[in-house]
């Protein structure tokens, strides 16, 4: 990724773009973030944050007009928030004057005629940049239209408060003066002119040329500045502001209009979604004439949607996790590939995300975290900088998958030649291995033409891992032997899979078995009786095919279960926390993913993903596989409550698998691998439990112990009676603590470093 990429990809997020009623002011004051403090009662906090952008707070503060509530989102749902009101009960708060930080003196004199609004905004910019300012009033007294003005709003105290704010930053005021144009001009750099209080007689400012002005406060003469004339006080404060750009910018003979694009109300790309906001109407004022009271105003405050976006952050766990959002991930990921030497500190954020493409489905502009993640991953894994801790156990596990002890093809027996192949995926044979089974039965006696058979991996793993050069090579060993097979048809369980098939490989022309069932049928066999709906997982990567989403359901309801949607189903449906292989690099992240997702409903789980049923189960959630259902097992009285397999199990029920077909469906042996006698290993449950979550497998156990045996490397605790065995095996290192029994050995722990050493 480049600067321009990334450049690109920021804009894509707007979180950080200003909320509506920020925009619309003419000052741009952060209206959400004052507000937010108000409904805090935070009240020092909010005048910080109203100081920051507002000129003279304790004067306009009491008489801004607001322009933003015509624009603020919570109108939509109930009344708009009474913003003027807030700022007016802010600075009603100020027990004392904020410290004013100028800058150091300039030698340069301006000056500013008359004390509205816009002039003394001028002379609050300016001042505070340094410049010696002298105020021209024509009056006895400084502010005084102002006063006449806003005479419910404004007193002689709050006014002079401000001018002596003024004159800390080294204003100067005279009174009762009409200056001479000419004399003025010459005698100061740069004058202004208050419209909104002086008149512009005698001045010359071609107020009447405004087309032709070419930046803010233009007259026509330089170095002579003139505004203010708006009946709105905020516009007139606005013009005022500009105006002391201006002039800053030409005594400073910098660029006029550079970097000025957004000065002014303008439109955000910020979008809030108000579904589910509850409409509440304004809090009504005790005391109008007072205003907004302590806790009136807290309440009015509590009313604030505080605008953002973050629709993608409300949704996955993994953007949630690590307190940011996409704009803000995106920088750090790029950051952490511009690292020649040091630590990488964004590995777990690349490594983490489930590549499920949620964020870029509720999106308004299509971020997809995704991408980012998994180039991060390939360029990570190309520069050789992929940590092995990562993604070893998975890429491991595939390439069992791939081992003669799972993988095989093979026609139906008695044929030589099929019209279809059926592939259920290395995880539904993993989980559900009698499944496997009696769907290619099943099939076998339903589809006319021959259906071959073949275990093993589509490479997806690889995939995530960002290993390119690993999938290319796992999708043409797959692609070489369905050619073997005679291009048969590929008959899909697992939506991963699918997935792959369709994006990789789509000259195969993979169907979803749950389109076959729905053309091919079911068998017609007793099932158990579901009475209350069952919530249906709709897995992560079917996100964009509603064809395979539409099948299951139409196949639910030829088998009378009825169904409840989830909030998030379809093609906003969640991952279960095994997609992008979070789950390995990130087990902590995925199990509350799972959890997060089993709680959406209190109802049990319907799920067709073989994944997504066990890490849904794993968290206690009841969940049903819908093979449960079309094929249901005698042997089971509960499936729904059926236990997650361990990952040992797992392996083993897939060895297990091709034995039992090769042996029942065709009558001969396995070509598996030639396996060493095994040990015999006794596990407490406890014990168990702890080696997979470390994803230690029992044959890895089973080596180290063998190897320390044989060998004699291990270490001995006189005190405990304990061995402990070690053995490297590619980027993993087992270490296993055990104990010598009459048949053989006890585990009593276990653990595993997988990382790359590096030297001589």
């Amino acid at each position: 990724m480049d600067q321009s990429e990334l450049r690109q990809w920021e804009n894509r997020c707007i979180q950080d773009e200003p909320a509506p009623c920020v925009a619309a002011c003419p000052l741009h004051v952060d209206a959400r973030t004052l507000i937010g403090h108000v409904a805090d009662g935070n009240w020092t906090k909010a005048l910080t944050v109203l100081n920051k952008t507002m000129p003279l707070a304790g004067i306009l503060g009491r008489v801004c007009d607001a322009p933003c509530q015509a624009v603020c989102n919570r109108s939509k749902v109930g009344d708009a928030i009474r913003i003027a009101d807030l700022e007016r009960a802010c600075v009603a708060h100020a027990d004392r004057p904020q410290r004013v930080m100028p800058l150091p003196q300039k030698p340069i004199r301006v000056a500013v005629v008359g004390s509205g609004l816009s002039s003394l905004t001028v002379v609050w910019d300016l001042g505070r940049k340094g410049y010696a300012v002298t105020v021209f009033e024509a009056g006895e007294t400084v502010g005084a239209d102002l006063i006449r003005e806003y005479s419910r709003r404004l007193s002689e105290e709050v006014v002079e408060a401000e001018k002596e704010r003024l004159a800390r930053l080294g204003v100067r005021f005279e009174t009762g003066v009409n200056p001479d144009p000419e004399a003025l001009m010459q005698s100061h750099a740069a004058v202004y002119v208050g419209l909104d209080t002086a008149s512009a007689d005698g001045w010359n400012i071609g107020r009447e040329k405004s087309a032709s002005f070419r930046f803010a406060g233009d007259t026509g003469r330089d170095g002579r500045f003139a505004g203010g004339d708006h009946a709105s006080p905020v516009w007139r404060a606005a013009s005022g502001r500009w105006c002391a750009t201006s002039m800053d910018r030409w005594l400073q003979k910098v660029s006029m209009d550079a970097g000025r694009e957004k000065e002014g109300p303008f439109e955000t790309r910020l979008i809030t979604r108000l579904e589910g906001v509850v409409p509440l109407p304004a809090v009504t004022m005790a005391d109008p004439q007072r205003g907004f009271g302590d806790a009136e105003a807290r309440a009015e405050a509590d009313r604030c949607l505080q605008c953002e976006c973050l629709e993608c952050v409300k949704v996955c766990a993994y953007l949630e996790k690590f307190g940011g959002y996409p704009r803000t991930y995106v920088r750090e990921i790029y950051n952490n590939e511009s690292i020649v030497m040091g630590e990488r500190k964004s590995n777990r954020l690349v490594n983490s995300c489930s590549l499920c493409g949620l964020c870029e489905t509720v999106c308004p502009n299509d971020f997809a975290m995704q991408d980012i993640c998994l180039a991060a991953r390939q360029s990570m894994v190309e520069r050789e900088k992929m940590p092995p801790s990562a993604h070893d156990f998975a890429l491991r596990d595939m390439a069992f998958s791939q081992s003669p002890d799972f993988a095989m093809a093979r026609h139906a027996p008695g044929t030589d030649n099929s019209c279809y192949l059926f592939f259920p995926g290395c995880q539904l044979c993993a989980s559900a291995p009698g499944q496997v089974r009696r769907v290619y039965d099943h099939l076998r006696s339903e589809l006319s033409g021959g259906v071959a058979l073949m275990l093993g991996c589509c490479g997806a793993p690889a995939h995530w891992a960002g290993q390119q050069a690993l999938f290319k090579e796992a999708l043409e060993q797959w692609q070489t032997t369905w050619v073997s097979l005679g291009r048969p048809q590929p008959i899909v369980a697992c939506s991963s899979c699918l997935q792959m098939f369709a994006r990789h490989l789509p000259e195969v022309d993979a169907i979803s078995l749950w389109e076959v069932f729905e053309t091919a049928g079911i068998p017609g066999v007793m099932r158990p009786r579901i009475d209350a709906p069952l919530a249906i997982q709709d897995p992560c990567t079917t996100r964009d095919d509603p064809g395979v989403q539409d099948a299951v359901r139409q196949l639910l309801s030829w088998i009378n279960v009825p169904i409840e949607p989830l909030d998030l189903e379809r093609e906003r449906t969640e991952c279960c926390g095994f997609g992008g292989l979070m789950q390995n690099a990130n087990p902590e992240l995925a199990r509350e993913v799972a959890e997060q997702r089993g709680r959406r409903s209190s109802r049990d789980y319907l799920a067709y993903c073989a994944m997504c049923r066990d890490n849904l189960a794993a968290t206690g959630k009841r969940t049903w596989h819908l093979l449960d259902l079309i094929f249901p097992d005698p042997d089971l009285s509960d499936p729904a409550a059926r236990p997650r397999p361990g990952w040992s199990c797992r392996r083993e029920n897939r060895q297990r698998l091709k034995e039992e077909l090769c042996r029942q469906v065709w009558g001969d042996a396995p070509n598996g691998s030639q396996a060493e006698p095994s040990l015999h290993i006794h596990l407490e449950p406890s014990v168990e439990a702890l080696l997979d979550s470390r994803r230690i497998l029992e044959s890895d156990v089973q080596r180290v112990i063998r190897h320390a045996e044989n060998d004699g490397e291990r270490f001995f605790n006189p005190e405990t009676g304990h061995r402990l065995g070690m053995l490297r095996t590619g980027h993993a290192t087992f270490w296993v603590i055990y104990s010598v029994t009459a048949d053989g050995f006890a585990v009593h722990n276990a653990y595993a470093h997988r990382m790359e050493v590096v030297g001589p």
